[in-house]
């Protein structure tokens, strides 16, 4: 007598190929896939705060965009970066023509701990590196006596 196949089988067969598939994927591609466009948790966009004292100093990795495709703002002590890029290449050889265009964007915002001076922040970016330095609003620790009347 033939055996039964269950018809569960083949949809166990394709989730395991599927999850193989995304184990493939996370360690050719690591945990942000930004040059396809993917995010797998860290919004694309590795991001370290420093505090030097008398300035806060965000450093930010943004390889592969241009100073234009970045923008940054300062609102409610909140630092906000934004990168899009858009890439569109074009080859014909004989009767063939290839057409591929890519489009990128990775945003983070950082709470800062403290009140910066807003008039006096400054971003470079270099090498795919963006520096983004803020100094830190001045506090008087001196301290005035106060008249009750």
């Amino acid at each position: 007598m033939a055996r039964r196949r269950n018809p569960f089988d083949e949809l166990e067969e394709m989730f395991e190929r599927m999850s193989r598939q995304f184990e493939n994927f996370e360690q050719q591609f690591g945990e942000s896939s930004e040059g396809l466009g993917i995010d797998l948790g860290t919004n694309g966009m590795s991001l370290d705060l420093a505090d030097h004292g008398d300035e806060y100093v965000v450093t930010a990795d943004l390889p592969g965009f241009e100073k234009d495709d970045i923008d940054v703002r300062l609102h409610d002590d909140h630092l906000h970066i934004d990168a899009e890029s858009e890439t569109e290449t074009e080859e014909g050889e004989g009767e063939y023509l290839r057409r591929e265009r890519s489009q990128r964007s990775v945003s983070r915002s950082v709470a800062l701990p403290e009140p910066v001076d807003e008039e006096s922040v400054a971003a470079e970016y270099h090498n795919g590196v963006l520096t983004v330095t803020m100094p830190k609003v001045e506090t008087s620790e001196e301290s005035h006596s106060i008249d009750i009347s």
